[in-house]
């Protein structure tokens, strides 16, 4: 299999964390919206990441696609997103939460790199950033109630893995250095201490988009 896209972007990482963490072999096309967006639209005619082409030929993309597909192959006893009942639904919530936040924040990217300053739109940034902190301020609310080393306890779950890989590009790309959000970042240091989270770990640079 060959997974198309560079580790700095939240989406591409948590498909190769999750893929290491699951067992797959994979071959890693380091490709740049920007400057490799030809070669993307190959196979994912939107020129979007991450795009996974699987070992006969089929190309999947979207990373939420991705991951579903994942968790059908190695089924439900390892699946990453439980796949029933109030787990499933707390871990799916906690991850919208996290893609929530991951998208307001790259609005507030774009903005920055992609619009001269004069060009810039205060009200518009501002609502962008109250609506990530009201995400990440949610997501903290719901890890002081869970003690547990893991969002769902002593097992780690795609929430997990999707959160921390929000955090570590957010916090590089915005410099979140400031936030009240202990419980998030403790949870985002013991997922970055991991071996598949350490293979995958990435600077994030504004020239890459």
């Amino acid at each position: 299999m060959v997974l198309i896209g560079m580790f700095d972007s939240p989406f591409v990482r948590r498909v190769a964390v999750s893929m290491k963490l699951l067992g797959f072999a994979f071959e890693h096309a380091n490709w740049s919206v920007g400057k490799d967006h030809a070669q993307i639209r190959r196979y994912s005619p939107l020129g979007r990441v991450p795009t996974l082409v699987l070992e006969d030929g089929e190309v999947l993309t979207e990373s939420a696609a991705i991951l579903d597909h994942l968790d059908s192959v190695v089924g439900p006893e390892r699946a990453l997103v439980p796949t029933n009942g109030a787990a499933r639904r707390q871990v799916l919530q906690l991850m919208a939460l996290a893609i929530g936040a991951a998208e307001k924040g790259r609005d507030l990217i774009y903005e920055r790199i992609a619009r001269p300053p004069g060009k810039r739109h205060e009200p518009w940034e501002e609502r962008c950033r109250s609506q990530m902190h009201g995400a990440f301020g949610e997501i903290e609310r719901r890890l002081v109630q869970r003690p547990g080393r893991w969002f769902m306890g002593e097992h780690l779950t795609q929430a997990d893995i999707t959160l921390s890989c929000v955090w570590a590009c957010l916090h590089d790309a915005l410099a979140l250095e400031e936030v009240p959000y202990p419980s998030l970042v403790a949870l985002a240091d013991r997922c970055e201490a991991l071996p598949e989270f350490v293979a995958t770990r990435m600077p994030w640079f504004a020239a890459a988009l």
